[in-house]
This record gives structure tokens, sequence and C-alpha cells, in this order.
């Protein structure tokens, strides 16, 4: 705990407060490691709301455009929080989540013959198949391990079951700009 308040003292975090309404409202969230290693001088605070009627947040944008950073910050906001720290932001108010799955970055494992899309694959699916409504999915670039319609079609095919059946607060980034048309077909996107 000394280590945590040293952090909360040192830069500037503060007390989270929970709902029950499955609601996110982050004021000028900050990422803390980014945030640190700029020391203040380009890093922009983010804030990231999603009422009760949204459940997905679908982001879309270039490399290097700051989309995982972005989602990490949310879910390092979320896990400081639910431990007990104080958040790097202005204010936060969190649902309590029972599980958070991530499906971040590029890995494989070619010993046992699963292929960097094959992980992204098997990590997705437990996401999918585990998640409740209290859940919170972190998605980053699901499909690019596939050819461009293959993983475009993977990609709406995951915003559409979360959004239909687990209604999970999800962050969703991807580069197929596409796929910004299924807010006029999913509700809580």
């Amino acid at each position: 705990m000394i280590s945590l308040t040293t952090a909360a003292i040192d830069h500037h975090f503060v007390k989270p407060t929970f709902n029950n309404q499955r609601l996110i409202a982050i004021k000028e969230g900050r990422h803390p490691v980014v945030d640190t290693v700029l020391k203040k001088k380009r890093y922009v605070a983010n804030d990231i709301i999603m009422d009760e009627n949204t459940d997905i947040l679908l982001i879309t944008g270039p490399n290097m455009g700051g989309k995982s950073t972005y989602m990490r910050q949310l879910a390092l906001i979320v896990i400081l929080a639910q431990m007990g720290s104080f958040v790097p932001a202005k204010a936060a108010n969190l649902m309590v989540f029972d599980q958070i799955f991530t499906r971040i970055g590029a890995s494989d494992d070619l010993v046992s013959g699963q292929s960097t899309f094959m992980v992204e694959m098997s990590e997705a699916n437990v996401a999918l198949r585990h998640a409740s409504e209290h859940s919170l999915l972190i998605f980053d670039e699901i499909g690019r391990g596939t050819a461009t319609y293959d993983g475009m079609a993977l990609a709406q095919a995951m915003i559409e079951y979360v959004g239909e059946n687990i209604k999970a607060k999800t962050v969703f980034s991807t580069h197929y700009h596409e796929l910004t048309f299924l807010d006029e077909h999913i509700k809580n996107l």
C-alpha cells in the first residue's frame, strides 16, 4: 500500500467511485506509464464515457494513433481501482467488473503449432465464451492476422455477437474503417 500511496501522491491520482448502473465515466484519464515516461510534456488526458446504453466503443485510426494506449489506459484504471488504489484521472466513476479479457498484441506459439492468428482466435474465443455483461473486453486489432476481408468479417461478427449476446463493456479497435457503419445496426455501439 505504501507504493500505491506514493504513486497516488506523486502523480496526482484520485479516489475512484463505484456504481451499480453499468457506467464508466473517466474524466481526463491517463495511462500511468506513458504519462510518467513523457513527463507530461506531450501526453493528452482522455475521457472514457460508457453510459448504461453504450456497451461497445469502436475505435478506428492509423498505426501509432493512440488506440492501444487508450484501451490499455482503461484496463489499467479499472485494475487499479478494483485493487483499492487511487487512479490516474481527474475523476473516475466505474462499475465493478467480474473479469477483464484482453486481446492485445501479436504473439505466437509456433513450437506448439499456433500461429499469431491462431493465438489471437484462441484468446478471443476464451473471452467470448466466458465474458458476462459485467466483464470488460479489450480487443485490439482483431482479424489483422489473416486476409483483409476475412479479418473484417471476423471483427464484425465478434462486435455483433458481443453487442447482441454478451453486452459486456467492450473497447474494440480496428483499422477497418468500413466497420463504422455498425453503429446504425447495433444500438449499444
